[in-house]
């Protein structure tokens, strides 16, 4: 399993490389400081797993450099890194395709798990960020030991798709091109989704997935 981390930092790359080691011990990870350097590592090493992005880079911003790699390589999960722990710090990172948001005040623990449900295809958010953004509209489901399956939602084995895309980031277009769906087909299964999710936006609709633990299709 090969994982990059997008850091400035010698001693939080460091850091890292003893850290993921609970992930998988013959991970192999992959080191850039700044933006440029890492988008070079990734169109190199087509079979990179996952990027881990700090967001206070040098030269370019981190939100920058988590467009450029969204619109460079969609299908690559990335989780930002990041000293700041603002909810609207990371409803901008879930807008900009964020798999992930990790303060770096979390635990080594939380980390490893956190990978873990990305690497599945889950989404992961902080406990706080979930607090923050709950307006008691979510679906009314328990969601079982393991984490939900859209199934649970009502959702359809072709909405769960879409979902899953969604929340990787892909606006509808992208959507209809690896689904192979008409446009207004997908728009139908996206408006599907936010009601069963009980959200009204996409932004929202992954923050439900994170609160919820679901399970999505790897796509």
């Amino acid at each position: 399993m090969k994982i990059l981390v997008v850091d400035d930092h010698p001693l939080i790359r460091e850091a890292l490389r003893e850290v993921l080691k609970a992930l998988d011990q013959d991970i192999a990870l992959l080191e850039a400081a700044d933006c440029a350097e890492g988008l070079a590592t990734a169109d190199a090493n087509s079979d990179l797993a996952l990027v881990l992005l700090d967001l206070a880079l040098p030269g370019k911003s981190g939100f920058e450099a988590l467009a450029e790699f969204r619109e460079r390589h969609p299908g690559l999960p990335v989780v930002v890194l990041s000293a700041s722990e603002q909810p609207e710090t990371v409803t901008r990172a879930l807008d900009e395709g964020a798999m992930g948001f990790i303060p770096k005040t979390s635990s080594s623990q939380v980390l490893v798990n956190a990978l873990r449900l990305v690497l599945s295809g889950g989404v992961y958010l902080p406990a706080e960020v979930l607090r923050h953004h709950d307006s008691g509209t979510a679906p009314a489901i328990m969601a079982p030991a393991g984490g939900a399956s859209p199934r649970d939602l009502g959702l359809t084995e072709r909405q769960s798709q879409v979902l899953a895309l969604l929340v990787q980031g892909k606006p509808n277009k992208l959507i209809c091109r690896d689904l192979n769906l008409a446009e207004g087909t997908v728009k139908i299964h996206v408006t599907a989704i936010l009601k069963a999710l009980g959200v009204a936006n996409r932004t929202q609709a992954v923050i439900a997935v994170g609160r919820l633990g679901l399970r999505l299709p790897a796509l």
